[in-house]
This record gives C-alpha cells, structure tokens and sequence, in this order.
C-alpha cells in the first residue's frame, strides 16, 4: 500500500501508517513540520509543498488522507488528491464538525481575539462539518461512496498554561497574536482555562470532528492485477 498524508504537520499520521508497514510519503506547507515527520520517519517521502499543486504523478497513490488540514477555505485540494489518487483509491478526510454545541468549545474560544476579517476566515475555514457541505464537495471532485462519519476527539492539558503554550503554536492563535500579542493571547488562554480545571485531573476539551470516507471510481490496481 502506498498512501499520502495531506498537509501531514509533523508526521503523525505517517508515523503511524509505517507502524502499520505502510511505506508512505507526505506534504506540508511548514519546513519546520516537516523536519519534524522526516525526523519521524526518515525513509517516508516527505516533502514541503503546497497541497494545491502536489509534485507527485497522476494515480500515484492508493490511499489519501488528511487530518484537519483540509478546510472549507482550500476546497480545490481536493482536486489535487483525487488526481494522484489511482482508480480504486480510498480517501479519509477529517474536520471540525459542530463547534458550538462541542462540550471542549471553550478551548478554541481565544482564537477570537483575532481581527474580526481572521475571525470571519475561521469560521468559512470550518464549514465542511455542516451537514451536506462535505458529502457535496466530494462528489462534485469525483468522489463516489461517500460517507459521513464521527470521530471521537479530545484534547488534554496538563493545566492552564500548557495548554495556552500548546494552542499557541496553532494557525489561529498566530491571527490572534498577531492582533493582540503573545503575552496577551498566553493570558486570556490561560484564564479561559482557569475555569475548567478539575481537582486532580487534567483539562479535557471534547470537540466534535467529523471523517468522511470516499472513493475514486475504478478498478483497484490489485483488481486488475
């Protein structure tokens, strides 16, 4: 099997699909990351690039993935996946679902502190979880067998000010730092957080993620073998 992970970050995914004796390769956007999953898993194929302009051939791969890194802002990519994707390949995409009614909702809170046209991009960024929206941005890239799935999904922190350093480093805490400041974003993550801590416990925010399943129309390599 011979997989990619879209907008891989630092590796996990990869990582974990070579636990598994997959030989896999990747892309992302971030040289830092990247380092990160070649450090990982130095005999993948990991390359920094952009996920609209993969540099791998047509029907290079028979499987693809992508773990929130896909949004409602970068819908074409989905073009570029289903191009190096052979006939018959599998596609895994995951999402933010319905934030609002997500107990963890309050975690995500401080991206607000971003300017209001960020924070209008963020919420564009998260519509593939409404209902519909995902399944009919598949098909209209090719995409047969569509299904909607939901994923469980937590984050944990150990207490305020780990998690205020970890959101941190995320695309939208860099929008709202870039409007408030780092040592204001660290603050107001921290005292959001104050809120939610539990007598010997860690935070837990539960956020609701959605997967979809999909498949390229064709014939597997192995069926035509």
């Amino acid at each position: 099997m011979w997989p990619v992970d879209v907008a891989c970050g630092a590796g996990l995914a990869i990582e974990l699909a070579r636990a598994r004796g997959a030989a896999c390769a990747g892309i992302d956007a971030s040289p830092r990351l990247v380092a990160v999953a070649r450090d990982r898993s130095p005999d993948a194929d990991v390359r920094v690039g952009d996920m609209h302009a993969m540099p791998w051939p047509d029907e290079s791969f028979d499987v693809a993935t992508s773990f929130r890194g896909i949004w409602g802002t970068t819908p074409e990519a989905l073009g570029e996946i289903h191009r190096v994707l052979a006939p018959g390949g599998r596609f895994g995409l995951t999402v933010w679902g319905h934030i609002k009614v997500s107990p963890g909702a309050w975690a995500l809170a401080p991206f607000r502190l971003a300017a209001s046209t960020k924070v209008g991009n963020q919420a564009a960024m998260v519509t593939l979880g409404r209902p519909g929206v995902g399944e009919d941005l598949l098909a209209r890239f090719g995409f047969i067998d569509v299904e909607r799935v939901g994923v469980p999904f937590a984050w944990e922190f150990s207490d305020p000010e780990m998690y205020a350093r970890a959101l941190a480093s995320t695309g939208p805490a860099y929008e709202a730092i870039q409007n408030v400041g780092e040592p204001a974003f660290l603050a107001a993550a921290a005292d959001e957080a104050r809120s939610h801590v539990r007598d010997g416990l860690p935070l837990r925010a539960e956020i609701n993620v959605v997967g979809y399943l999909a498949r390229k129309p064709g014939a597997t390599r192995r069926e035509t073998a």
